[in-house]
């Protein structure tokens, strides 16, 4: 098999995973000109750590401060075409209101919803990793933020 040089093998992203009662933290985006749902998400940065990652995206995104407490896990994507993505998933805490600062780019709003009500939306998931994350924390699946080292 041969491996094309002209993508990358793996594009490193965080995910935040925030609950409040029965509902998620969620950002509405739009993409190319389509709206989808997704948690707040995005590229590791050159120099940062995951957590530091997760910690500026879930701001830039939502506005909320978050406070990481628990890793969910590791979804990767393969496709035959195009990049392929692994995506840490970690959980936290989020204070009680956003800051005032403007939304990333991008973002239209970030909302909390149900798992029935993300299922039941006509707006569509960023990717699969969305109900994923979402599976897997109601099943109650938690590892520990050890297991996440940085070498710098």
């Amino acid at each position: 098999m041969e491996y094309s040089t002209d993508r990358p093998l793996v594009s490193l992203t965080v995910a935040g995973i925030a609950r409040r009662a029965d509902e998620y933290l969620i950002v509405e985006e739009r993409i190319r000109g389509q709206r989808y749902l997704n948690q707040p998400a995005g590229h590791v940065e050159p120099g940062e750590t995951l957590l530091e990652a997760v910690i500026r995206e879930v701001r830039e995104e939502s506005r909320f401060a978050f406070e990481p407490t628990e890793l969910l896990g590791l979804y990767h994507d393969n496709p035959h075409q195009g990049r392929r993505v692994l995506r840490v998933a970690i959980i936290g805490e989020i204070n009680e209101a956003p800051d005032d600062e403007p939304l990333d780019d991008g973002i239209l709003a970030a909302h909390f919803m149900s798992r029935a009500a993300l299922e039941r939306t006509t707006i569509p998931h960023r990717s699969p990793f969305v109900t994923a994350a979402i599976r897997d924390f109601e099943q109650g699946r938690r590892y520990p933020l050890d297991l996440l080292h940085s070498i710098r």
